[in-house]
């Protein structure tokens, strides 16, 4: 084993680098470690990367732990910086490292075999995989703004190529990071407008430059959850849900690029969970961008200083109970809190949805002429008495962009106006609110819609408009056309694609996303808006009908007329999560 490195801490600190950890297989893989220079046994927290374990923010992260009692180790992921092995994201192998891992670290004499992890983002996947093969010594986890399984978020957001997992996929291609700019994801985000007209995306990575990542075109050519490659890596499902065994502290932001990670994962292990501590999660979910807690500014909109949260403060009270057996309390707070915005406030419950939500429909209608927001769209708590339809053009070689450069929602609340000038965007709106409406919760849209085309995407957002016209997006809900279930009310299935004749009218059901916690104040409206794309914050659907689009080129697109049906016989509608006053007054 190496030698201690000295260091402001190693007075009272152990750290060890560079210790190779065989796996089943044979493999190494490298950890560094951090512990209390003490004579006793203490618990343990793993961190599996495939980003640079030496990052200082990460190494002071791990000092902090490892000064309040626990021995700390940071993992490089198979075939990253100075682990052997080949790389590939979603390698299977990546679960049984995981427990090969916990089960080395159990069997250190400065462990008490009492390993807990934790992590942000990728990380918090980690922790799924490795939680799912249930190893004895691993008592908690606390994925922190973690990804569900790859169809529902990334690299696929219900059937649509984001373009997120691309900057990612640039940045992690070969061992070590590639960084080709100071801007988001390793300088690649700027460049996403160019990159991604590119044709077909199964090209995207290599045309970028990046020539050592085989495991792009599996992703790729991977497109639905019963592909073998996705399907050796999923964890969401009852299936694994019922296996795992230790409590899981679940962290998400209404700015989150992962954010459906934490509310299904709480509402999956509180039914699946193989023992009482598993049924017992948490869910916490403020106003916060990806892979930070403590800010309380998000774009331009401030929600004041109570929307900060020091995760490293509660985490440490999580392991404390769940590792060291400390009675602090924590177990028996309420299992979920959610900060809601507007109000600015958090909100507590042992439920989600919130105890109490009512569910409200506000029904699509108008004139035939929907398209912008100034168009005569109207979103309406009675049901339409008339039936009608609503047009557009979507031409693949013109998509709907979306706002800024990058478009991405860790830029806050985005003001949308630009996008509903476009007449490929229908707007229904609400007229001015006569008291404050406080949307919290699960979102689904139910729509009946027909394309000329063999397949297309719809996507659907949520915006709140003030008075002045500013209209600020706050929820989504996608879906990929061929990718709906006839046998389930047109609702999102991962596994298997359906048919879509052109000009036939099908019912879909979209479960949102991306949800929101949001105060509508007195006399803003409520919109929504239906569009088939927002580029290049998603690759564009060529609209082809081909069983996979990362295979088709721009000269095979389709431009597509676009119709959402409504009245008695088509009853389109969105159901909202409407929080009542002295729910939110008690509070």
């Amino acid at each position: 084993m190496s030698a201690p490195i000295a260091g402001e801490n190693a007075q009272h600190l152990v750290e060890l680098r560079g210790q190779k950890v065989p796996m089943r297989d044979g493999v190494a893989l490298s950890v560094d470690i951090y512990r209390p220079n003490v004579d006793v046994a203490v618990p343990a927290l793993l961190s599996i990367i495939p980003y640079a374990k030496g990052d200082a923010e990460r190494i002071k992260q791990a000092r902090w732990y490892a000064a309040r009692g626990y021995a700390v180790i940071l993992a490089d992921m198979r075939g990253r910086y100075d682990s052997d092995g080949q790389w590939d994201p979603f390698d299977p192998k990546h679960k049984s490292d995981g427990y090969d891992l916990v089960d080395w670290i159990s069997k250190q004499g400065w462990t008490n075999a009492r390993v807990g992890m934790i992590g942000v983002s990728y990380v918090g996947w980690t922790q799924w995989w490795t939680a799912s093969q249930a190893h004895p010594a691993l008592k908690a986890i606390a994925p922190i703004m973690s990804p569900p399984d790859p169809m529902d978020n990334l690299p696929y957001q219900q059937g649509l190529l984001k373009g997120v997992f691309l900057d990612v996929s640039a940045c992690l291609s070969g061992r070590v990071m590639q960084i080709i700019g100071s801007e988001p994801y390793c300088g690649f985000r700027p460049r996403r407008s160019q990159d991604f007209l590119h044709t077909p995306y199964l090209e995207i990575n290599r045309q970028r430059g990046m020539l050592d990542a085989p495991w792009f075109e599996k992703v790729i050519r991977s497109n639905l959850s019963s592909s073998a490659y996705f399907k050796a890596i999923g964890y969401t499902g009852a299936e694994s849900w019922s296996k795992i065994t230790v409590p899981s502290l679940n962290v998400a932001g209404w700015f989150d690029e992962d954010q459906p990670g934490a509310a299904m994962n709480y509402i999956g292990m509180k039914r699946y969970g193989a023992t009482p501590e598993a049924k017992s999660p948490k869910l916490i979910i403020g106003p916060w961008p990806h892979a930070t807690t403590s800010v309380s500014k998000v774009g331009n909109v401030d929600y004041g200083p109570q929307a900060a949260l020091d995760l490293d403060a509660y985490m440490l009270r999580w392991f404390d109970h769940y590792l060291k057996g400390v009675d602090n309390g924590i177990d028996r707070e309420p299992s979920v809190s959610v900060f809601v915005m507007g109000l600015n406030k958090w909100l507590s419950a042992n439920d989600w949805p919130l105890p109490g939500t009512q569910w409200k429909k506000f029904y699509l209608t108008s004139g035939g002429s929907a398209n912008t927001a100034s168009g005569d769209g109207v979103l309406a708590k009675s049901p339409p008495r008339k039936g009608g339809s609503d047009s557009y053009i979507y031409d693949p070689a013109h998509p709907t962009l979306s706002p800024y450069k990058g478009g991405n929602i860790e830029d806050g609340a985005l003001d949308v106006r630009e996008a509903e000038a476009d007449k490929s965007v229908l707007a229904y709106t609400t007229p001015p609110l006569d008291r404050d409406t406080a949307v919290v919760g699960p979102i689904k849209f139910r729509f009946f819609a027909s394309t000329s085309a063999r397949d297309t995407d719809w996507i659907v957002h949520l915006v709140d408009v003030d008075p002045d016209g500013h209209a600020a997006l706050l929820a989504e809900g996608v879906m990929r056309a061929r990718n709906r279930d006839p046998e389930k009310g047109g609702a999102f299935n991962a596994a298997r694609l359906s048919e879509i004749v052109p000009d036939q009218v099908y019912e879909y059901m979209i479960d949102f996303w991306r949800v929101t916690g949001s105060v509508f104040r007195k006399g803003h409206r409520i919109r929504i808006d239906v569009q088939s794309s927002y580029y290049p914050y998603y690759l564009r659907n060529l609209n082809n009908g081909a069983d996979n689009i990362g295979l088709v080129n721009a000269a095979d697109a389709v431009i597509a007329t676009q119709t959402i049906h409504h009245g008695p016989r088509y009853p389109s509608y969105i159901v909202l999560p409407i929080i009542p006053k002295g729910k939110l007054d008690s509070e």
